[in-house]
């Protein structure tokens, strides 16, 4: 029997991904994204191609990596479990929007900390496309523990 990728890789730091396009706000749950690049500072996430936020991402060519604590395992599930084009997932799970310096779209007010990107370039990859961004603004506003995916529902987090 093939084992699933993520059997080797997880834990994997969970993230929220914001995005927008004309008008329509979005977060979705990520885990598989990493830094590319110190100089210019680069970073990668990829979104499965059945995905709401892949449009918004690919059309606006922006996002922002929200690094959350432990405490929002279930907005994290929320977000995980529905689909932007059936719900306000800020509405629902009460993650508040703030406006980003350097591009269109919101970033989360409860992350610990955040990456605005700019995407640069568009890989396809199998059943996911892979978005390469320059890192318009890095900013980490709290220490805290985050979230790093197991499996299915399940997490861990850092010891202190």
């Amino acid at each position: 029997k093939t084992m699933k990728i993520t059997t080797l890789t997880n834990p994997r730091q969970t993230i929220l991904l914001t995005c927008r396009f004309q008008g329509k706000d979005n977060v979705m749950t990520l885990d598989w994204h990493t830094p590319l690049s110190f100089e210019p500072m680069i970073y990668a996430v990829s979104i499965g191609k059945t995905r709401f936020s892949l449009n918004l991402v690919r059309k606006s060519k922006v996002f922002v990596v929200n690094f959350m604590s432990k405490d929002f395992e279930k907005e994290i599930l929320f977000c995980g479990r529905h689909s932007g084009r059936n719900f306000d997932k800020f509405k629902e799970t009460g993650l508040e929007k703030e406006e980003v310096e350097t591009i269109h779209c919101p970033r989360i007010k409860q992350a610990l900390g955040y990456l605005e990107c700019q995407v640069i370039k568009e890989i396809e990859t199998g059943d996911h496309i892979l978005f390469i961004a320059e890192v318009k603004k890095a900013e980490l506003k709290q220490k805290g523990k985050r979230l790093f995916h197991l499996f299915a529902d399940k997490f861990t987090t850092t010891e202190d």
